[in-house]
């Protein structure tokens, strides 16, 4: 064969397998439109049903990346359901099918929003909504405008988190947010009594979602950060049906049953066209102060593991540190109360990664100009 890199290319895909049809990507006709330029530019069609795993982008991405003269890699991810092509796809040339996932609207919808970032985790109880919280003030402390929207409708922690407890005004038909810390916030626990139960059915999650997007006046961000429910339900989806969201960070402590949770929420985001920017290692441990010993309360190397897994950078490791909840549970942000702390220390730095990983990089899935 040939050494030329298109050649290269088309072996590196060949060595690709898709276990659900026990066929490598090329035999399947999963790869179409295949163009390999002079100056090492790659772009293809990927035909990816919902029957596939998600991984398999990823893999590709990975290995023609890896091939020496290969500059840029433009997939476009295709599903052929609905196609009245062959059973992997879509006759050559055709117009992309519907994917049967939701379809993100234009950035031009929501410019004033500035990057939407999803803060995400598998499961509840790893501190997602810390980390959201601490995220969005360390971003306001470096010069950023940022609203956090609390998404998580069944039990909205924003308000006890940032101490803010009133009902937001309306002006001129419109809701104003609440500020704390330099942030501005809007949560329905704003707007219902805290001890009301939380009955909601998803057309009601799509409806309240839309309303904070359009109806609350957010002004010029740079930054919105939705601290979304754990796991993959109503809420996620309606969100990347409502507004093109940049990226997720997904948060998650070392424990193998919360990184295999957090597995399938990234898988979630890939499938619905949403980049996940980021991992965060919630709980990574405990330095004793006086021995310097360190303790591994949940085990070790989870974000590591979710990581390398999910193609994603490991943006920071948050140490357990005594205090924390209560200072939350206070409406006092770790990077407020105790600045100088490990705690604040590693969150702030992740902060810092985030806004480096949104400055460098378009966050959004490359797609082919059909």
């Amino acid at each position: 064969m040939s050494d030329t890199l298109e050649a290269r290319v088309g072996a590196a895909l060949s060595r690709i397998k898709n276990p659900r049809l026990d066929n490598d990507l090329l035999s399947a006709g999963m790869i179409r439109d295949l163009v390999v330029t002079d100056d090492g530019r790659v772009a293809f069609k990927f035909l990816l049903s919902r029957a596939d795993p998600a991984t398999l982008v990823r893999e590709a991405r990975n290995a023609l990346k890896a091939i020496e003269g290969v500059t840029d890699v433009k997939i476009g991810v295709v599903d052929p359901a609905g196609s009245s092509g062959p059973t992997h796809g879509p006759p050559q040339g055709a117009m992309p099918q519907s994917t049967g996932m939701p379809a993100a609207p234009t950035a031009a919808e929501f410019p004033h929003l500035g990057k939407v970032i999803a803060v995400s985790s598998g499961k509840g109880g790893v501190g997602k909504s810390t980390v959201a919280v601490n995220l969005a003030v360390a971003l306001a402390q470096a010069g950023k405008r940022v609203g956090v929207m609390d998404a998580d409708i069944y039990g909205p922690n924003i308000p006890r988190m940032f101490g803010v407890f009133e009902r937001p005004p309306i002006k001129d038909g419109r809701i104003k947010p609440l500020e704390a810390h330099g942030v501005l916030l809007m949560s329905l626990g704003f707007l219902v009594e805290r001890d009301a139960p939380a009955i909601w059915r998803g057309p009601i999650i799509m409806k309240v979602i839309q309303q904070f997007l359009r109806d609350v006046d957010w002004g010029e961000l740079d930054y919105f950060l939705v601290d979304m429910p754990p796991g993959t339900g109503d809420a996620q989806l309606s969100l990347v049906q409502s507004v093109q969201v940049s990226g997720a960070v997904i948060v998650t402590t070392p424990q193998e049953m919360a990184v295999g949770d957090a597995l399938r929420g990234a898988k979630m985001f890939e499938r619905v066209n949403v980049p996940v920017i980021g991992i965060v290692e919630n709980m990574s441990g405990y330095t004793d102060p006086d021995s310097g010993k360190r303790i591994e309360f949940f085990s070790s190397g989870g974000g590591e593991r979710l990581a390398e897994e999910v193609g994603a950078p490991l943006l920071g490791k948050i140490p357990l540190q005594p205090g924390l909840a209560d200072q939350a549970d206070g409406g006092m942000p770790i990077v407020v109360a105790e600045p100088r702390s490990p705690a604040a220390a590693a969150l702030v730095a992740v902060a810092g990664e985030v806004d480096r990983q949104a400055s460098r990089r378009s966050m959004t899935l490359p797609i082919i100009n059909q």
